[in-house]
């Protein structure tokens, strides 16, 4: 496979940092990609991190990678995990990019969650009280039974060990959008024209399949929509990652044009 000069940003889900990618990095840069792996605003202060990251808008979380890419020779193609697929959709719609890698992305503000878990999810956070201005800290037995299911036992100690805090205001506008009057997460998928491919685990609980789908059929003919058998939320580490990073270095491959080479057409 010829390898692609353009720029790749890999862009981490909530409670992580850029380290998630470290497989993906690894795959990508050994194709000759220029791999950037940030990590999100006060998710590198570990446990103990500053009170305004209970405050810290997804917008913020957006603007801080837009500044990254603003200093790019050339657009560059986007991969979001999780919260990170949804704000990779959101700067796709601020700024030219070449295309979507989504890995069971967040929908954005207006897509309706598909299954009663994630309604239940939604609100079993007012549990926590005004949690939408306090900083949300990770629990294992969440992590481990949605997120990190299909991993060993001891691998998924070790990942979660590496998780940090979230932001409340940022999981109020990811999950509660309805009663965010603001629209942070708000998306015109006419302002997103670059190809799209959308990867969701069939045994996904996070973001389910249907919502995966949701997500997909807003941008047409440009994104491509594949669930994958045996894949749970952990798409970047859980075993079988290798396949769907392959899956998305052969889609790169076909609709980003190199030199000498025209891009595949897209229906």
């Amino acid at each position: 496979m010829t390898a692609l000069r353009t720029p790749v940003v890999m862009i981490h889900g909530a409670f992580c940092g850029g380290w998630v990618f470290d497989h993906w990095r690894a795959a990508f840069e050994a194709k000759g990609h220029r791999v950037h792996t940030p990590t999100l605003r006060y998710h590198d202060r570990g446990g103990d991190p500053p009170a305004e990251l209970g405050k810290t808008s997804i917008r913020d979380y957006a603007d801080d990678i837009e500044k990254l890419i603003s200093d790019f020779p050339s657009p560059p193609i986007l991969i979001g995990h999780s919260m990170g697929g949804l704000i990779a959709q959101m700067l796709a719609a601020r700024m030219d990019v070449r295309a979507l890698v989504l890995l069971a992305p967040s929908a954005p503000w207006g897509v309706l969650p598909s299954t009663p878990f994630e309604f239940v999810s939604a609100q079993a956070l007012y549990l926590i009280g005004d949690f939408w201005n306090k900083r949300l800290w990770p629990t294992h037995w969440i992590a481990a039974a949605n997120a990190l299911d299909q991993l060993a036992p001891d691998e998924r100690d070790a990942v979660f060990a590496r998780f940090v805090p979230e932001s409340g205001l940022a999981t109020f506008e990811v999950m509660h959008w309805p009663l965010d009057f603001s629209r942070a997460t708000q998306v015109d998928p006419r302002d997103v024209t670059c190809p799209v491919l959308c990867l969701v685990g069939a045994k996904d609980r996070v973001n389910p399949p249907a919502t995966v789908r949701r997500v997909a059929t807003r941008y047409g003919g440009r994104a491509i929509y594949e669930e994958l058998a045996g894949h749970s939320h952990w798409l970047i580490g859980e075993p079988g990652w290798e396949k769907v990073a392959t899956r998305a270095l052969t889609w790169l491959a076909e609709v980003v044009p190199e030199k000498g080479r025209r891009a595949k057409v897209m229906p």
